[in-house]
């Protein structure tokens, strides 16, 4: 049965697989909802979006994103609080890195009616894939790629802007040992690290495949120059306590401007905790880890929000962080789940709720 709201088309399953999801096992985007949202870009305008049944997608051969890569994507998270009611986090932030990053590649943006509009009755429809149980959530991918044919290189004639969702557990669970890596780099200046561009996280498999084969679970990305100063943790922003302060590197055309990144900043002033956004170089982490100063370390980002750090590796030499009773980490992390998961006071207005 197809029907029409406001601008999106919607055609729902005949039957919901959701009997088979079980929700206690929830690996991290594994399993789909019944639906996701699909609209096309064609002779120079995105047409009506549509939600259809989750389904493979159909492309020729010839399509430019297996040629030349232009594809970038989103991660966001829909939460459920004790009485059903279901919350989103800083979406526009979300919608709005999505078209920057389309600009950067070369891809039309969305609107903003289409982008809101679609997902949130995709949500609605899809509600009960929502997860309730402690740590999990309905991961949000919202991607867009070139489908349009031809071995030119050159931009598309067409694309596909698609929103799929995944009910999920937790990203990582424990903490994490990460290498900090001097050879290989994430990106460069002038170059695309601060989209959301498929090919940027294609790029850090090899060496972060390195990496685990030598005992670690992550890489800690350096600049591209000299490898002299921290970046990014793995696929997220890393932040980093030497004493009482909070640290992390700023954003830059290497390095994403992560939302859970600027939520923390936001919430650390709040609390009083005092933070630097600066340049941090690898000397000075080795340095205080080496005189007792380094307190911790942590990636920050929408799928594990803050995942701590429990060690690192810099030439051929293994650095242990302390155990805290009152990390930074624990406390700004609960800040944030509370305020995802309807817990507690937005008082940032951070919170979005999803009507019907």
């Amino acid at each position: 049965m197809s029907i029409e709201t406001k601008n999106i088309i919607v055609e729902k399953v005949k039957n919901s697989k959701i009997d088979q999801v079980d929700f206690d096992n929830l690996a991290f985007g594994s399993v789909f909802t019944d639906h996701m949202l699909v609209c096309t870009y064609k002779n120079g305008v995105w047409e009506t979006p549509a939600i259809v049944p989750y389904q493979p997608i159909t492309l020729d051969p010839s399509s430019k994103i297996f040629h030349y890569g232009q594809s970038i994507f989103e991660g966001m998270k829909a939460y459920k609080d004790d009485n059903g009611d279901v919350f989103l986090f800083r979406p526009l932030d979300n919608f709005k890195r999505l078209n920057i990053s389309a600009e950067r590649m070369c891809i039309p943006a969305i609107p903003q009616e289409y982008f809101m509009e679609g997902l949130i009755t995709l949500l609605n429809l899809d509600k009960a894939f929502i997860p309730t149980q402690e740590g999990s959530s309905l991961y949000i991918r919202p991607f867009m790629f070139a489908s349009g044919n031809g071995f030119h290189a050159s931009p598309a004639s067409e694309y596909k802007f698609i929103i799929a969702c995944a009910p999920s557990g937790s990203y990582f669970s424990g903490k994490v040992k990460v290498l900090i890596e001097e050879k290989y780099s994430r990106s460069a200046n002038g170059g695309v690290g601060y989209a959301k561009a498929g090919g940027n996280y294609a790029g850090q498999f090899y060496p972060t495949q390195l990496a685990i084969d030598k005992g670690y679970n992550q890489v800690i990305w350096t600049d591209d120059t000299n490898h002299e100063f921290i970046e990014e943790a793995g696929a997220m922003n890393i932040f980093i306590r030497i004493n009482d302060t909070l640290m992390t590197a700023p954003t830059s055309d290497r390095i994403l401007d992560g939302i859970t990144r600027k939520s923390i900043l936001e919430i650390a002033k709040d609390q009083g905790i005092k933070t630097e956004v600066r340049k941090i170089s690898v000397k000075e982490v080795v340095e205080a880890a080496k005189d007792g100063s380094l307190k911790e370390m942590f990636g920050a980002g929408t799928a594990a929000v803050i995942s701590p750090i429990s060690g690192f590796g810099y030439r051929d030499t293994d650095y242990e962080l302390p155990e805290l009773q009152q990390s930074y980490g624990a406390r700004l992390k609960k800040i944030i789940t509370d305020i995802q998961y309807n817990k507690s006071e937005d008082k940032f207005g951070w919170r979005y709720k999803v009507e019907n």
